[in-house]
């Protein structure tokens, strides 16, 4: 059987062993790929000795990273002259897992920011932070939505594709009491789950978009699956019931 310093290419990740709890796994994980980033380029045997791990420890997580795509493996480079075998196999974090590692690092230094403002000028100042951030998006959110006429839902169906471009994934659709705006994604989910401001700041900044009063429903941040907000149906307008726009993005 090939260990983790020969595997070089996916396989379908393993099943944990017996008595290994899943949060046991991402923890060890996170200190793999806490290494590989510090170190680059790292052999199997290096990161086993490094985390206390057996060699089948260090494999199966290996394997697994691999499947997932956060690791791709490479021969080890070797200066002069190389003895006889096979070279030894060096671990990688690839991009999609160097850029997830970022965006935790820049998550976590926003909420300490935010901490910091909060102790130093109270709720006030966080809510004045969080409608200053919002304020670019709404200017490039505004722009994009020139052409969109007075009608909320209309509004509401060019919002959708304008915060679509800025990573938000969001749709527009009509239903019995209105219409209705979902956000697939959030960038500051993280964050917003511990400052509300932020939710808050943005929600404002919807209902100034569509030129009515809206209502958030649900919020990523708080542990919903999307972004909901209600817009209200305006007088004489009949509903359709029907979709007005779907715009997703694969961000």
């Amino acid at each position: 059987m090939k260990n983790a310093a020969e595997v070089s290419g996916h396989r379908p990740a393993p099943v944990p062993a017996a008595g290994q709890s899943a949060a046991s796994d991402l923890s060890t994980r996170d200190r793999v790929t806490q290494l590989l980033l510090e170190r680059g380029a790292t052999t199997a045997a290096q990161l086993g000795d490094a985390l206390g791990l057996s060699p089948a420890a260090i494999r199966r997580h290996l394997d697994a990273m691999l499947a997932e795509g956060d690791v791709v493996a490479r021969e080890q480079a070797v200066r002069g002259h190389r003895g006889r075998g096979r070279p030894a196999k060096v671990f990688l974090l690839t991009e999609a897992a160097r850029v997830r590692c970022g965006t935790h690092h820049y998550d976590n230094m926003a909420t300490a920011a935010l901490r910091w403002i909060a102790r130093n000028g109270g709720p006030e100042a966080v809510e004045a932070f969080a409608a200053d951030q919002v304020a670019t998006l709404e200017a490039r959110c505004r722009a994009a939505m020139e052409d969109a006429g007075d009608d909320p839902l209309a509004r509401a169906e060019a919002l959708a594709g304008a915060l679509t471009a800025e990573g938000y994934a969001a749709n527009a659709s009509t239903i019995a009491s209105g219409g209705q705006l979902c956000q697939h994604h959030c960038p500051v989910a993280h964050v917003a789950a511990e400052f509300p401001q932020l939710c808050e700041a943005e929600t404002a900044v919807i209902s100034r978009l569509v030129g009515t009063h809206v209502q958030r429903l649900a919020t990523i941040a708080h542990g919903d699956g999307v972004c909901t907000t209600h817009i209200p149906a305006q007088p004489g307008r009949a509903q359709s019931g029907k979709t007005v726009t779907t715009v997703r993005t694969d961000r």
